[in-house]
C-alpha cells in the first residue's frame, strides 16, 4: 500500500487526464473515506457534488462554448487571489505558469495558444469526474480550513488509488453554471472544482512538478 509521504510527493496538478472511466464505487469510497479529515468543532462543513456521463459533460459544453464565443470571463463567486497580490507570492505563481508553457513551446507573446491552452480548464482537462466543492456561506475562516483539509484527503486517496487530481479555482468564474449542473442551493457557495481520473502520462504538461520553498523560508522551529 502507498504510505501517505509517497501519496504527497506524487500528488500534482494534472492537466492531462486519459480518456478512461473511474470505478464509480471507488470514487464514493474516497469520498467517504476522506470524511475523516480534521473539522473544527466537528463541523464537518464540506458539500460535495459529483458529475460524470452526461450531466458533465453538459456542463464542459456550456462552459467551452462561452470560450469560443470569446465572451468576457464572468464575475467570480469570490476573489481566488486578493488584488493586490504581494510580489512574494505574485512571482511563485508566475512562476509555475511559464514552467507549464515553457514544456508546452508556447512562448510569452504568443497570445492565441496561451489562451487555448487556459480554455482546457473548461473541459477539466479531459477527466471523467468532475467534484464541485461547496460550503454554507453563513460559515467562516475556520470551516474553509476544514474543507481544506476534506479536499487534500481526497487527493491523496486519489493518489493511493492509482488515479490524479486537478483543483481549479477557474470554476468559481463559472459558479452560475456549475450551479444549474449540480442543483447546489444558493446557501451553497461553490469553492472550487476538482477534476478525477487517470492521468496521461505521455502529455508533456504532465511533467510539471512544481516547486516549493525550503523549509527554512516558511518554518520557525523555537526550543
Amino acid at each position: 500500500m502507498m504510505r501517505v509521504e509517497q501519496a504527497l510527493r506524487n500528488r500534482k496538478s494534472c492537466r492531462a487526464f486519459l480518456d478512461r472511466p473511474v470505478d464509480a464505487e471507488i470514487i464514493r469510497s474516497i469520498i467517504a473515506g476522506a470524511a475523516r479529515a480534521p473539522s473544527n468543532g466537528n463541523l464537518q462543513p464540506w458539500q460535495i457534488y459529483v458529475l460524470t456521463g452526461n450531466a458533465l459533460a453538459s456542463l464542459k459544453q456550456a462552459t467551452r462554448q462561452h470560450i469560443d464565443d470569446q465572451a468576457p470571463m464572468p464575475t467570480p463567486e469570490y476573489q481566488v487571489y486578493p488584488k493586490p497580490l504581494k510580489d512574494v507570492y505574485d512571482q511563485r505563481r508566475q512562476a509555475i505558469g511559464e514552467d507549464l508553457y515553457r514544456v508546452l513551446g508556447i512562448p510569452r507573446e504568443d497570445k492565441q495558444k496561451r489562451r487555448g491552452q487556459f480554455a482546457k480548464n473548461a473541459l477539466m482537462f479531459n477527466a471523467p469526474v468532475g467534484l464541485f466543492a461547496y460550503i454554507d456561506r453563513s460559515l467562516s475562516y475556520g470551516q474553509w480550513m476544514d474543507l481544506g483539509m476534506y479536499l487534500q484527503s481526497v487527493m491523496l486517496l486519489c493518489e493511493e488509488h492509482g488515479m490524479a487530481t486537478c483543483a481549479q479555482g477557474y470554476w468559481t468564474f463559472f459558479h452560475e453554471t456549475v450551479r444549474q449542473a449540480t442543483g447546489a442551493p444558493d446557501m451553497f457557495m461553490l469553492a472550487c472544482g476538482l477534476a478525477i481520473g487517470f492521468e496521461d502520462q505521455s502529455a508533456p504538461i504532465n511533467e510539471v512538478h512544481s516547486a516549493r520553498v525550503a523549509i527554512d523560508d516558511f518554518a520557525v522551529f523555537v526550543d
